[in-house]
């Protein structure tokens, strides 16, 4: 059995990853590790929750560390960054930032996070103190590159975590602007959920050399201890459907509606029938954000209710259940939502809520996973309420004199002329 002790040599790191309880390292971290710790390129797909945070931290902290003993003390001073992280999200590059620090402790490695919707203050104050390691998303990285207010002439190691949700997210330009402005001979670590595609695999060819490629497990589908279901139910049903769900499972809830005004909506009602829930989506300042997700995270909430904004940028352990309330827009976005549960080998359950007319896009979701989802019936409550709501269609009287009733399957017309105002002297 291969150990952290095996891969890392650093006493200070070894200490810091005991104290945290990681012994083993996942598949993507035994195979990732080794080879970016003798400076190759690294392109890594592995499905989501499977610790791709630590297979590239460990490296880069056991490489500035290595760097740090060989150099006098006076040159290791240098307040620009040695390292780059990219991600697509606020929310990712703060849950990165977080776990780099843990992991960092006692290191004299330093990390600062670059992203938007948060103080601009004080993330030039953070990276004016001096930092090795700068973690960011692509638009607020430009800005400050576009003012003068970063270098990145000094980063010897980038890292684009989650790099096909920023391509797919319209950051090509951004990302290319941004990795030209680093050191040529840099070393560049690729992670992502997904295999190569067009705008991906140009970007390994054009940035990165001879890169060893590592793929753990199947990225086209879910974790197999996930447990996958779906639930044909009106759209008028799926509140009560998630408050049985809600009454009968155990654990924390993540919900995952389509438009921002609906999960804030969401929120407020399940809040209302006394559920603690809270809402993450585009419309909340980042501070509103970080409350929700760290309240989640603590237990503070039972349900978060989340836009596809968080998909990728949520990664909470022993999140119990996943349900699509509403359908994500494409399927492969289906992946990422439920990888938010069944994370690091934990069992999970991912719920999905589709009315009849959108059975097509459940077929589209099960030709991506290649395979099939197991239809579950609605609780006997429900079920009950949904077949006694049967449409009672009435016919409108028209003006004409004409008046329909409905007979079991039939429907009968008469003419009832009415009296006219003239016939009768008026």
């Amino acid at each position: 059995m291969t150990t952290f002790s095996d891969l890392i040599a650093s006493p200070v790191l070894r200490k810091n990853l005991a104290s945290a309880k990681f012994v083993e390292p996942t598949p993507i971290q035994a195979q990732a590790i080794p080879p970016a710790l003798l400076g190759l390129d690294v392109v890594a797909t592995a499905q989501t929750g499977t610790g791709k945070t630590l297979a590239f931290s460990l490296p880069i902290i056991e490489i500035l560390g290595r760097a740090t003993l060989s150099t006098k003390p006076q040159a290791t001073q240098s307040r620009d960054p040695q390292v780059l992280v990219l991600t697509p999200t606020r929310e990712l590059a703060i849950q990165i930032y977080e776990a780099f620090t843990a992991i960092a402790t006692n290191t004299g490695i330093r990390a600062a996070v670059v992203v938007g919707g948060m103080s601009e203050q004080k993330q030039l104050q953070a990276m004016k103190r001096g930092v090795q390691v700068v973690i960011a998303t692509p638009g607020r990285l430009c800005d400050f590159l576009k003012r003068k207010l970063v270098a990145l002439d000094g980063v010897k190691i980038a890292v684009l975590d989650e790099a096909d949700r920023m391509l797919d997210m319209g950051f090509i330009p951004d990302v290319e602007r941004i990795l030209r402005l680093t050191a040529p001979e840099r070393q560049t670590l690729f992670f992502s959920a997904t295999f190569e595609t067009g705008a991906t695999a140009a970007l390994i060819s054009k940035h990165m050399k001879n890169p060893t490629r590592i793929a753990v497990g199947s990225t086209s589908k879910p974790a197999e201890n996930i447990e996958m279901h779906v639930y044909q139910v009106d759209q008028d049903r799926k509140l009560g459907l998630l408050n049985s769900l809600l009454k009968t499972q155990h654990g924390s809830f993540l919900v995952f509606a389509r438009t921002k005004h609906g999960a804030e909506k969401l929120a407020k009602k399940l809040a209302v029938g006394g559920v603690r829930s809270t809402a993450i989506h585009g419309d909340r300042s980042q501070n509103q954000r970080n409350s929700a997700l760290k309240g989640f995270q603590e237990g503070q909430y039972r349900v978060l209710v989340a836009t596809d904004v968080a998909a990728r940028g949520i990664h909470v352990d022993n999140i119990a259940h996943v349900v699509n309330y509403d359908l994500p827009q494409a399927p492969e976005d289906f992946i990422h939502r439920v990888g938010r549960t069944g994370r690091a080998g934990a069992t999970g359950v991912a719920s999905t809520f589709a009315t009849s007319a959108e059975r097509n896009s459940i077929r589209a979701i099960e030709r991506t996973l290649k395979m099939t989802l197991i239809r579950r019936e609605l609780p006997e409550g429900l079920a009950r309420e949904e077949r006694s709501a049967a449409p009672v269609i009435v016919m409108p009287t028209r003006n004409d004199g004409f008046a329909a009733k409905k007979f079991g399957s039939k429907t009968s017309f008469s003419f009832k002329p009415r009296r006219s105002r003239f016939a009768s002297g008026r």
